[in-house]
């Protein structure tokens, strides 16, 4: 399964996307997470339904100081992607 996700917030400046980096390796989920000029993060997670939806749930509670208010996802045909980076 492969989702194109943007969280809108307070995202940048506090280690959304390392820490996001790390969860995604260590659940072995594959993709791309970046910075947006808008102050949105924005990233492709691919990976099985249940560890998108763990990382997903990482991303939205358990980052300190992150606080999401809204949350765009979209369903994709999956690409071929070989590891987790954070795009800068």
């Amino acid at each position: 399964m492969q989702i194109h996700i943007i969280f809108r917030g307070i995202v940048q400046g506090i280690g959304f996307r390392e820490r996001t980096r790390r969860m995604a390796k260590s659940l072995n989920i594959r993709g791309w997470i970046k910075n947006n000029v808008d102050g949105s993060v924005e990233g492709i997670f691919q990976g099985t339904p249940e560890d998108i939806e763990k990382l997903i749930n990482f991303c939205e509670n358990s980052i300190p100081d992150a606080m999401i208010s809204e949350k765009i996802l979209e369903y994709m045909k999956e690409e071929d992607l070989d590891n987790f980076k954070i795009i800068r």
